[in-house]
């Protein structure tokens, strides 16, 4: 399977509505699914050219929560929903009802994503990891000098 760009969807839109060729042999010439194909074209009747002029999209709670809530209503399949509502993954659609089921509307809040920067928070609890680090080296000192005194101890009462 090759990668599908927007170039092909487009085409294949066009020379599916032109007549010219049927989905299964647009498929066959793209080296793709079906599915794909019938997919895009469907986005094209939907949305047109603009269909497949994708940018990254962050979608908020209350979009994903109105797209979900048009799919339960109208009983329409992730798929359906995905070209109605010009979102480039089914799959999304999908990740999205199984995290509302399963956590509720938070989970479909969006997670910071990366490195967290450097607060005044985070500097004292590196201070306070290497706190912690250095009393661990002192309890073992200390634990290593009784566990010696106790052995010192019990050979004093052998003798």
């Amino acid at each position: 399977m090759t990668k599908f760009t927007s170039e092909n969807k487009m085409n294949a839109a066009i020379h599916y509505q032109d007549g010219s060729e049927s989905i299964k042999d647009i498929a066959k010439s793209l080296r793709t699914n079906h599915e794909v194909v019938r997919i895009c074209i469907k986005q094209f009747e939907y949305h047109g050219i603009r269909a497949f002029e994708k940018d990254y999209t962050t979608y908020f709670v209350q979009y994903k929560l109105g797209v979900l809530n048009y799919m339960f209503e109208n009983g329409t399949s992730p798929n359906e929903t995905a070209v109605i509502f010009n979102i480039s993954s089914s799959g999304l659609i999908r990740k999205w009802r199984i995290q509302l089921r399963q956590k509720g509307v938070d989970a479909l809040k969006s997670k910071k994503k990366g490195r967290q920067s450097m607060t005044k928070d985070n500097q004292k609890s590196i201070k306070k990891q290497t706190q912690t680090e250095e009393s661990v080296e002192a309890l073992q000192t200390e634990l290593e000098r009784l566990r010696m005194e106790n052995a010192y101890l019990k050979k004093f009462n052998e003798l």
